[in-house]
């Protein structure tokens, strides 16, 4: 691959300096820089803080997530299958102006989150310090009477994660964010009596978010989580649309062991009627440099616009499987047909 000249290596010190802005904006393979919430100078109701997990193999997924976003909390699960006919099923428990109260875990290698809400409801996501332990219970999920519960496992594979540090224009604003691609993944999630076994070629990403967002905003990630024909672990975290990524970009690619920094990335999405995205038509996937070629070609759109006028979260993210190549220092990395999903997101937040 070409030497990048914006990428910036971070090294380990604070997140944040005495007038709460980013004190070295960039990336890194691991969680070098220390976040403190209490270091933040933006108001409490402009702080997000996430811990969101995707769990998957070529025929099913379920994602589970715990958000404080300043003025509202989110406890989300959903359950995806990839048949014949894809469907989902997802519910989201809002509160309102948690400012902080859910506590989040300021370091994704340790501390635990322990969410319990009403009717037994629950959101348990333990670290031990080797393995991540995902324990769900959800009621009344897609109907009443009908229990989403679930049991997983996840222990990294490459011991390297995707780490960037970006700034906003606007002043104290920044986005923190961890990546953990490829977590080997055993376990079951269960709807009603239906069970989802994750104990065979099932893998899971984190993505660890912590920050002070502006209002308005859109972005574009994609993530593969998945083996090549043999056996090998590969995945990626490629994706762009928000804040000063002068310093670095936050692609990623991971192979077995390995974790090769990329630089740009462009998501093309096909145009329909009126010039509008057509998210169900083949993207195609390339870089300025040549080192990405891929075609992802979708099979279910998990489509949601949430519109309060002064809030709205467009989404559509989009699943499907991925062929095409990296090129890695002169090798080709090629591949056919990976699981993995892309999004484009729309936020006034």
């Amino acid at each position: 691959m070409a030497e990048v000249s914006n990428q910036h290596l971070m090294g380990i010190g604070p997140l944040l300096d005495e007038n709460g802005q980013l004190s070295e904006p960039g990336y890194a393979f691991s969680l070098v820089k220390r976040y403190d919430r209490n270091k933040i100078k933006a108001k409490k109701s402009r702080i997000k803080e996430w811990d969101y997990y995707y769990v998957s193999n070529e025929d099913y997924g379920v994602a589970v997530t715990v958000a404080d976003n300043g003025y509202m909390s989110l406890v989300s699960a959903t359950v995806l299958e990839f048949g014949e006919k894809p469907f989902d099923i997802t519910k989201s428990v809002m509160g309102f102006f948690p400012l902080g109260k859910l506590h989040l875990p300021s370091d994704s290698r340790m501390g635990d989150i322990d969410y319990q809400g009403k009717d037994g409801l629950e959101m348990r996501f333990f670290h031990d310090g080797k393995r991540r332990h995902l324990i769900c219970a959800m009621p009344d999920f897609g109907q009443k009477g009908q229990w989403f519960h679930c049991d997983i496992t996840l222990e990294e594979t490459n011991g390297k994660s995707m780490v960037i540090a970006t700034p906003f224009t606007k002043k104290h604003h920044f986005y923190y964010n961890q990546k953990i691609n490829n977590q080997l993944a055993s376990g079951y999630a269960k709807v009603g009596e239906k069970m989802y076994d994750f104990n065979k070629n099932s893998y899971g990403v984190l993505d660890w978010g912590r920050g002070v967002w502006t209002y308005r905003n859109t972005w574009y990630w994609c993530s593969v989580n998945a083996q090549l024909k043999d056996g090998t672990p590969i995945g990626w975290n490629l994706g762009y649309g928000f804040g000063d990524t002068k310093a670095a970009s936050e692609n990623m690619l991971f192979v077995g062991k390995n974790a090769y920094k990329l630089d740009d990335v462009r998501m093309d999405i096909p145009l329909g009627p009126h010039s509008k995205d057509d998210f169900m038509k083949p993207w195609k996937f390339r870089s300025s440099t040549g080192d990405i070629a891929m075609t992802f070609t979708p099979k279910y759109d998990r489509h949601y616009d949430g519109n309060y006028l002064v809030l709205r979260s467009n989404q559509n993210q989009v699943f499907g499987t991925f062929s095409g190549y990296f090129l890695i220092e002169g090798k080709q990395i090629a591949f056919e047909d990976l699981p993995g999903f892309a999004e484009k997101v729309f936020n006034k937040w």
